[in-house]
């Protein structure tokens, strides 16, 4: 009920209720993005540059449904491209930035592998396994269909499951 009248106000301009929104959802938001991507400064971007899309596009938003699904689609999206872009643009390899500084939440949990995985994958055992969406809700925050979810989520974890 409290994220309805946030979303409400900040539609309105409110700053006290876009930075209510904000600290709520900012750190799965964080997180999404530098998994997905394996660099925390692109992520720490792609999350602001996520929220503000977002909150400019408020009257979008369908208030019935939850906030946080919403945004985690702008967010796996934009990581997604940003790391499509990176690699045609053959800058730093993800295993070596991956290397160089490993994010907290990657140590000794496996997440370190995830810079292996194809971005697509990546996002899907991201929004499955760190932000716990089922695949049904994976398959509508990407508007792709169920059984790609699926299978990337089962090839990213098949090479998961290689690289240990």
């Amino acid at each position: 009920m409290a994220e309805r009248a946030w979303i409400r106000c900040a539609k309105r301009g409110s700053v006290d209720d876009f930075e209510r929104l904000f600290r709520a959802y900012w750190p799965a938001a964080f997180r999404a993005a530098r998994l997905v991507t394996g660099d925390a400064a692109a992520a720490e971007d792609i999350a602001q540059e996520a929220f503000l899309a977002a909150v400019r596009n408020l009257d979008r938003f369908d208030r019935r449904r939850p906030f946080g699904p919403w945004l985690h689609r702008i967010v796996v999206n934009r990581a997604i491209d940003w790391t499509r872009a990176r690699r045609l643009r053959s800058e730093v390899e993800l295993a070596d930035d991956v290397a160089a500084a490993p994010a907290p939440e990657a140590n000794g949990d496996g997440f370190a592998q995830l810079a292996e995985l194809a971005p697509e994958q990546r996002a899907v055992i991201v929004l499955r396994y760190v932000l716990e969406y089922t695949p049904g809700e994976i398959s509508e925050l990407l508007d792709l269909p169920r059984g790609t979810v699926n299978s990337r989520l089962r090839r990213g974890l098949d090479r998961l499951k290689e690289l240990r």
